[in-house]
């Protein structure tokens, strides 16, 4: 339902898909402030009547968290930034980094919350029970779950890191004030002074581990993290769709933040084949991929022999004793070259990451295979790991 109220929303207003995307993220860093300083003023009111560690580090926490919906407004705002001459491929990559500024506004939070929960530990202090103080809680519970669920739509239709950590952060705070409740009902039923303090610490571990994951999450974007699978196979699939291309290897994706998408890759044709004509429908398929992906793509035409027996033999060999190595590796590039005495194979191999064989060693196995086949093979062979 609130789906489609967005979808209807962004039409009435005709905004493009970028700048729809830069509008969702401020709607949602609007509401969030709103929901998170009428929870912070609610929970310190609370907090203050019942003494409470948990009540009034939570209270904290929402304060935070309208710091950090500000930052996924100024985020979203500078990441839809035009390119310029210093930034040649836009500035999508402020996104990222205003994702880390959030993580770290959770850090501060779980570090402040660990050294009060621990003085209550050493400390305890009675808490004053009242069932209008699990009421309020049990709303701000049901506030925060509504955020998050607001904000997972808002990052489906997106993609927007920034949103992501937000409704995270929520879940999370969800979970912090669903363990304050415990720590009431504990303290007033059993009259465990210190569960206040434990309970608190707990939660403390919680959103430290919350931050931990963002950061990791960031990180791998900004350092250039492997793409999905999807992506991959959406380029390899519009590429190889075409009769003249015979396959496709070394496929490199740059992402420069969402929207920002720049890659290249190889494509195999046939020797034989008219360079002209090739040329040409390399760049309709470079075309094409940018009106559906909305990737730019540079493709690199790589000829190879077809119809040759010879050939076609040493390459169906190289592919089963490859095989039967690894299933995982593969190779591409392949070229035979005859002499009077031996004969070479030159290829590229691509294997994953390994830690217990070194490339040496593989290039050593795969020597030996061959020379058990046929003694006047030689390998030249250049090993290389996958950027997909």
């Amino acid at each position: 339902m609130i789906s489609k109220l967005i979808d209807d929303f962004i039409k009435k207003r005709n905004w493009s898909k970028s700048l729809s995307r830069e509008r969702l993220g401020i709607i949602s860093g609007i509401f969030g402030i709103f929901c998170n300083i009428l929870l912070c003023a609610g929970k310190f009111l609370v907090g203050a009547l019942t003494n409470s560690v948990s009540i009034t580090a939570d209270a904290v926490n929402n304060l935070s968290d309208a710091g950090s919906s500000i930052v996924t407004i100024a985020g979203t705002k500078l990441a839809n930034k035009p390119v310029d001459e210093e930034h040649p491929f836009g500035h999508g990559r402020i996104e990222y980094i205003s994702a880390l500024v959030v993580s770290f506004f959770i850090f501060i939070m779980s570090f402040e919350l660990a050294k009060s929960s621990v003085e209550k530990i050493i400390n305890p202090q009675n808490i004053q029970f009242s069932i209008w103080y699990v009421i309020v809680l049990t709303a701000a519970i049901l506030v925060k779950l509504f955020m998050a669920y607001f904000n997972n739509i808002l990052y489906k239709k997106t993609d927007n890191i920034n949103l992501k950590a937000v409704m995270q952060d929520s879940l999370n705070d969800c979970l912090a004030t669903g363990a304050t409740i415990a720590a009431l009902l504990i303290s007033y039923f059993t009259e465990f002074k210190r569960a206040d303090g434990i309970i608190g610490l707990v939660v403390a571990i919680i959103i430290l581990i919350a931050g931990v994951n963002i950061v990791k999450d960031i990180s791998g974007r900004l350092l250039g993290q492997p793409p999905s699978e999807t992506l991959v196979k959406s380029i390899e699939d519009i590429i190889t769709s075409h009769e003249e291309i015979i396959g496709v290897h070394d496929l490199i994706v740059h992402d420069y933040g969402p929207g920002r998408i720049i890659a290249s890759a190889h494509a195999e044709v046939p020797s034989t084949a008219d360079i002209v004509e090739i040329h040409d429908v390399i760049d309709n398929i470079e075309k094409e991929i940018s009106k559906k992906l909305k990737i730019v793509i540079c493709i690199h035409m790589d000829p190879i022999v077809v119809n040759d027996e010879e050939v076609d033999y040493y390459k169906s060999l190289t592919q089963k004793i490859i095989s039967e190595m690894n299933e995982q590796y593969s190779f591409h590039d392949f070229k035979m070259v005859k002499g009077p005495t031996h004969t070479n194979l030159i290829f590229d191999l691509v294997v994953p990451y390994e830690k217990n064989r070194t490339s040496a060693q593989i290039l050593h196995g795969l020597r030996n295979r061959f020379s058990e086949e046929n003694e006047a093979i030689n390998l030249v062979v250049t090993i290389e790991h996958s950027y997909v």
